[in-house]
């Protein structure tokens, strides 16, 4: 699927999407043109899905960061698309995954800090719709964070 020049364009690219072509092709050992159309190749592909600014949300005042790992009440067979639909409504939110298992969504959540989280716990996330069970885990420290992968 990647040949050696791609796995080299993707090592270098992981740790600094930003870094100009004409860096990214010195640094792989290959001309700019080169690199430009296997970008485009890997981006066609789907392999490449763009580039993301990393925000941190500390900096700007957010303290507070919670995994709240939800069990839904799935007697209605859209328990799933409606709790979803309604937690993307949570500008808070920051990521929303689904599992299969005990845990059937876990939502990332942001807040200033804890009156801010307490007011968004009640005001905006209890009140989400199909919750049986609700387990929130407040985040202490980053141990290790990213995705690059070892190609």
């Amino acid at each position: 699927m990647l040949d050696d020049l791609d796995r080299r364009l993707l090592r270098h690219l992981q740790p600094d999407p930003g870094i100009a072509t004409t860096d990214l092709a010195e640094a792989a050992g290959t001309t700019p043109a080169v690199c430009s159309r296997r970008l485009a190749r890997m981006r066609d592909r789907g392999i490449l899905k763009g580039q993301e600014a990393i925000i941190d949300w500390h900096a700007l005042g957010y303290e507070v960061h919670v995994s709240l790992r939800f069990t839904l009440d799935k007697t209605q067979t859209n328990a799933f698309d409606i709790f979803i639909r309604e937690a993307r409504k949570v500008p808070e939110v920051l990521e929303i995954q689904t599992f299969l298992g005990r845990v059937d969504v876990r939502l990332v959540v942001i807040a200033r800090d804890m009156a801010h989280y307490q007011h968004l716990y009640r005001s905006r996330l209890l009140i989400l719709p199909h919750i049986a069970d609700i387990e929130a885990l407040v985040h202490v420290a980053s141990i290790k964070s990213g995705e690059e992968l070892p190609i």
